[in-house]
C-alpha cells in the first residue's frame, strides 16, 4: 500500500479512500488522532489563544514528585477533533457509521496513552525535586498502535433499519464466533484491492521498485512486499558524517565518509 501523493494533488490517498476498506479505517483513525494531538500540543505550547494547560491535574502529588510544568489537555483536543473530523459524518448510511467509529477509535488512542512525564531539578542532576505533568505520547507510538489495529481490524456487514427518519444503516460484526469490536478497534466492510499490481482505478501503485528488507519476515520483507516476484539487489554509495569530535566550547567537527549499502527492491 503506497501513499505517494498523486499528481501533486491534495488527495494524498487518491481512490483508496473511496471504498470502506481497512485502509480507509486506518486513515480516518490516524487523521482524527492527528487533529486531537496537534490541538492538544498547541494548547500546551501556548500558541493557541482559546486554550491552555490542563487544570485538572493538580493537588496531592505522588511519592517523590509534585505536579508542575504544563499538563496537556487532551480532552480539549479530542473535543475539537470530534467537531472537526465528524462534521461530515452525519448521514444515516454505513460509511458514515464506519467513519465515526474509526475517528473515535483514533481519538481514544490519544487518551489511552496519556502518561506522566517528569523532570528532575537539583545540583548536578541530583533530582532533589521532581516535577511531573500529564503528557501525550510521541505520535510515532500512536501510529504504531493504530497500525496494529489496522492489522486486526474487524470485518462488518451492513444492516438496514426502518426508523421515523427513514432507512438507517448500521454495522454488525460479520463473524459471530469472533470477539466483537470495541470502541478502540478499527472496523471496515469492503475488501481491500490487490496492492501487488498497479491499478489506477483502485489507487494502487503496485509494489514494483519498492525498497524491501531482505532479512525481515514481516510485511516489509522482500518475500511479502514483492508478492512472490523476487527482488533485485544493488550497491549504493552514500556520503555520511563520521568521526565527529566535540570541541570546547561549543561546536562539533565531523569528517565525511563514504559507506556502501546493499539496497533491495521488488521486481
Amino acid at each position: 500500500w503506497n501513499c505517494t501523493t498523486i499528481d501533486d494533488s491534495l488527495a494524498i490517498f487518491g481512490p483508496v479512500l473511496d471504498k470502506a476498506t481497512r485502509e480507509s479505517a486506518f486513515v480516518h483513525a490516524i487523521a482524527s488522532a492527528g487533529v486531537a494531538f496537534a490541538v492538544t500540543r498547541s494548547c500546551a505550547e501556548g500558541t493557541s489563544t482559546i486554550c491552555g494547560c490542563d487544570s485538572h491535574h493538580k493537588g496531592p502529588p505522588g511519592e517523590g514528585w509534585k505536579w508542575g510544568g504544563c499538563s496537556e489537555d487532551a480532552d480539549f483536543g479530542v473535543l475539537v477533533s470530534r467537531e472537526f473530523a465528524d462534521a461530515r459524518e452525519n448521514r444515516p448510511d454505513a460509511r458514515s457509521a464506519m467513519n465515526r467509529h474509526n475517528n473515535e477509535a483514533g481519538r481514544t488512542t490519544i487518551l489511552d496513552h496519556m502518561h506522566l512525564k517528569c523532570k528532575c531539578h537539583g545540583l548536578s542532576g541530583s533530582c532533589e525535586v521532581k516535577t511531573c505533568w500529564w503528557a501525550q505520547p510521541d505520535f510515532r507510538a500512536i501510529g504504531d498502535y493504530l497500525k496494529d489495529k489496522y492489522d486486526s481490524a474487524s470485518e462488518m456487514v451492513v444492516e438496514k433499519h426502518r426508523e421515523s427518519r427513514g432507512w438507517v444503516e448500521t454495522l454488525r460484526a460479520k463473524y459471530a464466533l469472533f470477539k466483537p469490536p470495541t470502541e478502540r478497534d478499527l472496523v471496515y466492510y469492503e475488501n481491500s484491492p490487490n496492492f501487488c499490481e498497479p491499478n489506477p482505478e483502485t489507487g494502487s501503485f503496485g509494489t514494483r521498485d519498492r525498497t524491501c528488507n531482505v532479512t525481515s519476515h514481516g510485511i516489509d520483507g522482500c518475500d511479502l512486499l514483492c508478492c512472490g516476484r523476487g527482488h533485485n539487489t544493488r550497491t549504493e554509495k552514500r556520503k555520511e558524517k563520521c568521526h565527529c569530535i566535540f570541541h570546547w566550547c561549543c561546536y562539533v567537527s565531523c569528517q565525511e565518509c563514504i559507506r556502501v549499502y546493499d539496497v533491495h527492491t521488488c521486481k
